[in-house]
């Protein structure tokens, strides 16, 4: 029987028919707890056929030792910096992932971050709990420039709620198609830095790459307009953690929404945890019932059809024509 191990908790968690779905496939399930750092996956390398994970450490000694019995990795989700796709690649294991899942979820929570730091909703509602009828003055959002760095399917959700909301629009992003300006009214920058100047509220979209880790740095952070918001739901190692921190401390930012931090779970002491102008939220961007089970849909399905020998919704990685399920 083919043992599969499976690690995200929101699968676990969030009932639907992708329990029914994995069922009936017939594996043998091994569920943990996850994210799992590299530690805790050596231990488990070696025993699986399949890994169906979230954002476990997946390194290049994890699948070494996971290899050969190890026969395809299926990513929920569609963040795949967690996972050596390279070695996996050389070592002949498919790395099957989710688009098109979540961008719904994620640019909704965008929005959610970027209202609840405009208009002091976490303070707001801490005061009336403990029976303080304390009222701050926010702002409006209607007429500011948003900066999207990262218009795939995410950042364009977060584009067509920007025009619902009555934001000037600005974006940057390697791959452009005319639909952005077009459709979209986004203002296209070739230059970050440049794009960063003019916006009073950045979100961050991108993938995590080595161009892109630390796209916002202690360096460019000075460059942003004064009470600027910054949103990230995409990575937290796209920003530099003490950087952000020093500017929210200062008042050079109003806040910093995140719903990713550099390490996850935070431990104790990381510079952003307790600082009132971070609004930061345990990974839920994705989160909701209809997106977990649409990612965890999808995730079943990738695995089940990689194992039957047809191809899957979607693979992030190219291998020879000899590398088949099972071989």
């Amino acid at each position: 029987m083919t043992r599969v191990l499976l690690t995200t908790t929101s699968f676990q968690d969030t009932p639907g028919a992708h329990h029914e779905l994995l069922a009936k496939a017939g594996f043998e399930i091994v569920s943990k707890r996850g994210p799992l750092n590299e530690a805790k996956m050596l231990e488990l390398a070696g025993q699986f056929d399949a890994f169906l994970c979230g954002d476990d450490a997946i390194t290049r000694s994890v699948i070494t030792k996971a290899t050969p019995r190890l026969k395809v990795i299926s990513k929920y989700g569609i963040g795949l910096d967690k996972i050596d796709v390279a070695a996996a690649t050389e070592m002949k294991v498919p790395v099957l992932f989710t688009p098109g899942v979540n961008h719904t979820t994620v640019a909704e929570h965008t929005f959610a971050l970027l209202l609840a730091a405009v208009r002091h909703l976490v303070p707001e509602v801490n005061y009336v709990a403990k029976g303080q009828w304390k009222r701050l003055i926010g702002n409006e959002i209607c007429g500011k420039t948003l900066a999207i760095a990262g218009l795939g399917r995410i950042g364009k959700e977060v584009a067509i709620r920007g025009r619902a909301f009555g934001l000037n629009l600005i974006g940057y992003d390697i791959y452009w198609p005319e639909t952005l300006t077009t459709e979209l009214g986004v203002k296209r920058y070739v230059d970050f830095n440049t794009m960063i100047k003019d916006a009073d509220f950045i979100s961050l979209h991108t993938n995590l790459t080595p161009e892109t880790h630390h796209l916002i740095n202690a360096k460019n952070l000075a460059l942003i307009r004064k009470g600027a918001v910054i949103l990230n739901c995409a990575r937290g190692e796209l920003v530099e953690t003490e950087a952000i921190a020093a500017a929210l401390k200062s008042g050079h930012l109003l806040a910093y929404g995140a719903d990713v931090l550099d390490v996850e779970p935070p431990p104790p002491g990381h510079p952003l945890i307790g600082l009132p102008n971070a609004i930061i939220t345990p990974h839920i961007g994705s989160r909701t019932y209809e997106s977990v089970v649409r990612q965890a849909t999808c995730a079943v399905e990738n695995l089940t059809l990689f194992l039957a020998g047809k191809k899957p919704i979607a693979q992030a990685n190219l291998l020879p024509a000899s590398a088949k399920p099972n071989a």
